[in-house]
């Protein structure tokens, strides 16, 4: 049976990128990613961010390397042709569907809950593009809060749910997250979960960091304990070094780990 890595999924901030560092994905990283490209392997960003945010990094100085695909806002998936990135909109427009009516169901309560917040943590609520209540907290011990409120709304409104990054959260369709974009990946290259990579940090990241989406799970250094634990508990890769340098170290481990 071969199992050898051909879908490698990164998340980008704190696993791939460290904004401090120069550059800020590892050259020995880029050029790891870049040799395995040549070999066909495909590369995915898995990113909570959207478009012009990442693009804007990923053109920053000293990054020469550029994914095949995205995944953005933890669900929307684009692949690159020649020098831009396309929607695939065979995912994407009933993605956009499904959250414009689900979104459309909890609008109403949507005054309670961001005075809810208001009346106890100093928290910035906003609406964008992709969620009717986004926000970010002073601190994580007021997010830990917020968060299991939120969780709490969630759990009366089916397929609702609530995805959070360190201090950042907005509400999402449960049918799309990180993991559930990385399976469509996979199947639309014909792959399956033992031929798939996936690195992250934090709690955004944990629906890939599952056995269901890919065999091989990896987290750096300085990912969450949840996450630490998650990838432990899977039998995955927790590297001694952070960033992008602990993405390096796990990508080779498992080759050498495959090649044996």
């Amino acid at each position: 049976m071969d199992n050898s890595i051909q879908l490698i999924s990164t998340d980008f901030d704190g696993t791939l990128f460290a904004e401090f560092e120069n550059p800020p994905i590892p050259l020995p990283l880029q050029d790891l990613l870049g040799g395995l490209q040549a070999q066909g392997v495909k590369w995915v960003i898995n990113t909570g961010r959207e478009m012009s945010s990442l693009m804007e990094s990923l053109a920053g100085p000293g990054i020469e390397v550029q994914p095949d695909y995205l995944v953005l806002v933890e669900r929307e998936i684009h692949q690159r042709h020649e020098a831009r990135y396309i929607g695939l909109e065979e995912w994407n427009t009933p993605c956009h569907r499904l959250h414009g009516a689900l979104f459309e169901r909890i609008h109403a309560e949507l005054p309670r809950l961001s005075a809810w917040i208001n009346a106890r943590f100093r928290a910035t609520i906003y609406e964008d593009a992709y969620s009717p209540l986004c926000l970010i907290a002073h601190n994580n011990g007021d997010m830990d809060a917020i968060h299991a409120f939120l969780e709490a709304f969630c759990r009366t409104v089916p397929r609702l749910s609530v995805v959070r990054n360190d201090v950042y959260a907005r509400f999402c369709h449960d049918a799309y997250n990180k993991g559930t974009a990385l399976a469509e990946l996979t199947r639309r290259l014909g792959l399956q979960p033992r031929h798939v990579f996936a690195a992250g940090d934090h709690l955004n990241d944990l629906p890939m960091l599952s056995p269901a989406y890919a065999a091989a799970l990896a987290a750096p250094a300085n990912a969450i304990q949840a996450v630490q634990a998650a990838v432990r508990r899977h039998q995955g890769f927790v590297s001694n070094y952070p960033h992008g340098h602990g993405v390096a170290d796990a990508i080779k481990y498992y080759l050498a780990d495959r090649s044996s």
